[in-house]
């Protein structure tokens, strides 16, 4: 038992004396970018500016089946959480026909066990969990993806 003991306090003597010869911030990331560039995780990184997003504008094209409809115009500011959702005062069936916004979708209504409900199924509520606005932005990183030739 004193051996057991004696080599544990002697593995735990060496594995501190090789972290403390470890530089504090290791600059070697394995060929791996990180969008913070070389901002330590530690320290605050400089925020990027805000990106430019189109006022108001035609929909945007879907690139693939059952995609959810991209959003033309800034939401900076909409307030939606469990009291309020800002998207539903244009794109709600009372409010869509007077705003010229589309209507949401039917589906949205719908709960998971398929009951059709009178109001927003709390599933569906967020409208950013799955629509998202498009920005002015240059890619994050390369892109070479295609489009559904029949949404084309």
């Amino acid at each position: 038992m004193k051996k057991l003991i004696g080599a544990m306090l002697a593995c735990l003597l060496a594995g501190g004396l090789m972290a403390a010869e470890t530089p504090e911030f290791n600059t070697d990331t394995g060929g791996v970018r990180s969008e913070r560039g070389t901002t330590d995780l530690g320290s605050e990184a400089t925020p990027a500016p805000f990106k430019n997003y189109r006022k108001d504008g035609e929909p945007y094209d879907r690139q693939y089946m059952h995609q959810p409809p991209l959003i033309p115009h800034d939401v900076r500011n909409y307030e939606v959480d469990t009291k309020v959702n800002k998207c539903l005062s244009c794109h709600s069936f009372k409010n869509a026909s007077k705003m010229k916004a589309p209507k949401i979708s039917p589906t949205h209504f719908e709960t998971r066990d398929g009951m059709t409900l009178g109001e927003v199924s709390p599933r569906r509520y967020f409208c950013q969990q799955c629509h998202v606005p498009q920005a002015d932005a240059k890619p994050l990183v390369e892109n070479t993806f295609k489009p559904v030739e029949s949404l084309e």
